[in-house]
């Protein structure tokens, strides 16, 4: 009998015991802003593209400024934010998920030099680290005015290594601050921001360090201080911006190198078991590369859409699947080096016309509604193109892709175009929003002598440079072949 009332009275404390753990998953931050009078401010943290604020509380600060965030749940770690009224200023916090009661204070005016943080060591490191810096930068700025007022040569020499001792300084108090608190996850917001160190370059028999070494060392060591597998960056403004540097600026904006490099991105997250951040490498790349700023990248698209999307391994809505579906329908046959599928139209005397009927060694598809005010501002330039380049043998197709056969042959007429090849679908049975992926008026396409395309959704504006740049090429490749 006795047995099972000790039983029955363990239990009970366990029960207890777990029921305050719960209470204890919940978070508790006291916020000291003086400035602040019966307001009401918020908590939240970043979305991963630093350009969202993801709102988890609010609070009200009495007359004294002194407001208290709270929850019986736990937050998910990250940086945070307290908005203050008006959106004009913000207190960043670190919640690494494992501090979850403590206490800032500071005052609104000068909220980084004046931070004073109990019960988190975390954010102790934090301000401790940014009221560094700013003495630093302050220090640096007073030397650089006056380098301004001291302009001889030896005050200079002395000012310059003023600054560099100075930098060194704060470099020194970043690598020991690192290497003390690498546990922390503060520690790591601030590796993220770092670019790796590039050890000295192996010399070129002219005497050069090996700038191609050092690209490639800096490429394949970008992500180095990047924890993969550490859902709370998500939660930071770190992660776009360093996806943007990496695919924008490191990577050969070509599709076989742009697909290459993102596939073993992503396998990164996929092998660091961080579904979701596998899933905004893959939504950021195949979204910047569905309308891409760089000519003929079309084709990361098509390849991130079948390999992620078509393919099931992203987990998005039947409605979504379709729609990208439906666009890899549509772009797949007319991507760079792909023959351009074949049109016939009419002309203005009603004979027919068709793409591959044209006989040029380079030929330039002009889709446009003749009532789109941006087509008739690149009709002119259009036309100079032309009367510039036919020499060279580029001839123009302009398609005309909607509206009536007279707005259609009033446009040809004003804007002066009858020496080009003018076509129009009386039968209105071509979708060349579907047929050609012309999803907006001008589209531009220029093919080579076999009609394979050689630049798609060239803006009218770099269609001449383009073209001159590209026979400039294909004239250098002849030339070393021979």
């Amino acid at each position: 009998m006795k047995k099972g009332l000790t039983i029955r009275l363990w239990i009970g404390v366990l029960a207890a015991f777990l029921g305050q753990e719960a209470v204890a998953q919940g978070y508790q931050i006291e916020a000291t802003l003086k400035g602040l009078k019966d307001t009401t401010a918020i908590l939240g943290h970043y979305k991963y593209n630093g350009q969202q604020f993801i709102a988890k509380d609010t609070a009200r600060s009495d007359a004294s400024g002194r407001m208290v965030f709270e929850g019986e749940e736990n937050l998910p770690g990250g940086l945070y934010l307290i908005l203050l009224p008006g959106q004009q200023k913000l207190v960043q916090l670190v919640y690494s998920g494992k501090e979850t009661n403590f206490s800032l204070q500071t005052d609104t005016s000068s909220i980084v030099e004046s931070m004073v943080v109990k019960g988190s060591r975390e954010n102790q490191l934090f301000y401790e680290y940014q009221q560094e810096l700013g003495n630093i930068m302050e220090g640096v700025a007073a030397l650089n005015m006056e380098k301004k007022l001291k302009t001889d040569q030896v005050s200079t020499a002395l000012v310059n290594k003023k600054i560099n001792d100075q930098q060194q300084k704060f470099t020194d108090y970043q690598k020991k601050l690192l290497a003390d608190h690498a546990d922390t996850f503060t520690a790591k917001l601030f590796r993220v921001t770092q670019d790796p160190e590039i050890p000295d370059a192996p010399v070129l028999a002219n005497g050069r360090k090996d700038s191609v070494w050092v690209f490639n060392y800096y490429k394949n060591h970008f992500w180095d201080n990047f924890d993969f597998a550490d859902e709370r960056l998500l939660r930071t403004p770190f992660l776009q911006p360093k996806l943007e540097r990496y695919v924008k600026e490191l990577i050969v904006q070509v599709p076989d190198s742009v697909n290459k490099d993102a596939d073993a991105l992503i396998q990164k997250a996929a092998k660091a078991g961080n579904k979701e951040l596998k899933s905004q490498i893959i939504y950021y790349i195949t979204s910047e590369y569905e309308n891409p700023k760089v000519v003929g990248t079309e084709g990361v698209f098509v390849h991130m859409a079948e390999k992620y999307y078509l393919s099931g391994e992203m987990e998005v809505s039947a409605d979504a699947v379709k729609r990208i579906g439906d666009r890899v329908t549509s772009m797949k046959p007319l991507l760079v080096n792909q023959v351009i599928p074949d049109l016939t139209l009419s002309d203005t005397d009603k004979k027919p016309i068709s793409i591959h009927g044209i006989k040029a060694d380079y030929t330039v598809l002009f889709f446009y509604s003749p009532t789109c005010g941006h087509c008739k501002d690149a009709a002119p330039a259009l036309k100079e193109f032309y009367d510039k380049n036919k020499v060279k043998g580029a001839k123009v197709m302009a398609i005309a892709t909607d509206q009536s056969s007279e707005d259609w042959k009033k446009f040809v007429k004003d804007y002066k175009l009858e020496e080009l090849t003018n076509g129009y679908d009386y039968t209105f049975k071509h979708d060349f929003r579907t047929e050609y992926d012309v999803q907006t008026t001008p589209t531009i396409y220029v093919l080579d002598k076999n009609k394979k395309v050689i630049a798609r959704k060239m803006p009218i504006e770099q269609l001449d440079d383009f073209f001159n740049f590209y026979l400039r090429n294909q004239a250098a490749k002849s030339t070393a072949a021979n």
